[in-house]
């Protein structure tokens, strides 16, 4: 569908795109990344004036407290930190950031759809190995670190997509992710759900993901491919095919791309183990068992 560009009147976009390059110099410079968090989330959240009166040891309620405490994600928690093969070094910049794309989405600036755009896009840069031109970045999306992903040009997310980056997650260009998809780059364990593989995960260039399809951890979504609305991608979608159902499988090649698509007959091979990814815990860690379930099958 055709699209028409929009704009904001001129002193919206003064102040926008002021707001966005402070942010941006901010997060490029020498500054502590969480004092820069901290501050900014303070401001977006209209709550300067508590804040301040705080650090003047004026009394506050507990809950004024830990509100104010949360701007700081040095005092905040996400479920990755708990990921004992986590890149400790990356993950405390990418923790801060990541911190700072939730929290905003949280306020009502980010339902200002040519404003949150602009600004996922600059966070983008800061939060992912690699970001592209032109990608646009909608309400809602989550991510495991946010490190491990790599997007080309003109990428489209759309609202509460979930781009999981425990292994490694690569997005090519002009790639279309509808509301509700799930990218995974690691999995479980049948018997023991404690045990985790990370996988290198890749979505190749012009590829739609359509809504609340799922493309599990390995699988390689070939160039120009669709899957299917309400499609889960347990094994490679080879180029230019259309893959439909649980678990997706190649139902028809794109009209015109007949002569350069693998057969039908041939699709959806499983691939997964050569993009396993070798990852090792550190001996120092002190591992807990969350489920302390009893492993033995009992015909063994």
């Amino acid at each position: 569908m055709t699209k028409r560009h929009v704009s904001l009147p001129p002193l919206a976009e003064e102040g926008l795109r002021a707001f966005i390059d402070e942010v941006d110099e901010r997060l490029s410079g020498e500054e502590d990344t969480c004092d820069v968090v901290t501050d900014v989330l303070i401001d977006l959240h209209g709550d300067r004036d508590a804040y301040e009166r705080w650090q003047d040891g004026e009394d506050v309620s507990p809950a004024e407290r830990v509100r104010l405490q949360g701007y700081d994600p040095c005092n905040t928690t996400l479920e990755s930190e708990y990921y004992a093969e986590k890149d400790e070094e990356r993950f405390k910049r990418s923790k801060h950031l990541q911190w700072l794309w939730r929290q905003f989405d949280a306020t009502p600036m980010a339902d200002n759809v040519e404003f949150a755009l602009r600004f996922r896009r600059m966070l983008a840069d800061h939060l992912f190995e690699s970001c592209g031109e032109g990608c646009r970045f909608f309400k809602n999306i989550s991510f495991t670190y946010g490190h491990n992903i790599e997007i080309g040009d003109n990428v489209v997310v759309h609202d509460d997509v979930h781009l999981d980056d425990r292994g490694k997650l690569t997005i090519g260009d002009r790639v279309s992710i509808s509301d509700d998809t799930h990218i995974y780059s690691h999995d479980h364990d049948v018997v023991d759900q404690t045990h985790v593989d990370n996988y290198h995960t890749i979505v190749e260039d012009d590829v739609r993901l359509t809504y609340d399809s799922m493309v599990r951890a390995g699988v390689r979504v070939g160039e120009n491919a669709i899957l299917a609305a309400k499609s889960i991608a347990g094994a490679d979608i080879p180029a230019h095919h259309i893959a439909a159902g649980t678990p997706a499988k190649s139902i028809a090649v794109k009209d015109g791309w007949e002569s350069v698509a693998e057969p039908l007959a041939d699709a959806n091979t499983d691939r997964r183990a050569e993009r396993q990814l070798d990852v090792a815990v550190p001996d120092d860690i002190t591992v807990f068992d969350e489920f302390q379930r009893d492993l033995s099958p009992p015909d063994r």
